[in-house]
């Protein structure tokens, strides 16, 4: 079934206290050269059919109404999932393997 990813993000000028203090940890991970981060929210709808331009509206009013507070955030994207299985991409669970050896599992 199609997903659509909907990304939230705080506004330019409302302050990110996570964003700061994964900004302050990077560094002491030995992770450099980064000179922000700003920490948002994603969410994932997952379609029952079609991916239609009327679905597509109906996702962008719900993030508008639903899963944004627009008095401090932004809805920065509404897009179809790329599908992770097709050429180019990797699965979930080979997704979640790479993620287990890069935290020595």
């Amino acid at each position: 079934m199609p997903t659509i990813v909907v990304d939230v993000m705080p506004k330019p000028e409302i302050l990110d206290p996570q964003g700061k203090a994964i900004a302050g940890a990077l560094p002491r991970l030995g992770f450099t050269g980064f000179a922000a981060v700003r920490q948002g929210r994603r969410f994932e709808l997952t379609v029952d059919g079609e991916v239609t331009e009327e679905v597509l509206a109906q996702a962008r009013q719900a993030a508008v109404d639903l899963l944004s507070n627009p008095v401090i955030e932004d809805v920065v994207n509404v897009a179809v999932l790329a599908d992770t299985a097709a050429p180019g991409g990797i699965g979930q669970a080979a997704e979640a393997a790479q993620a287990a050896e890069g935290q020595g599992a």
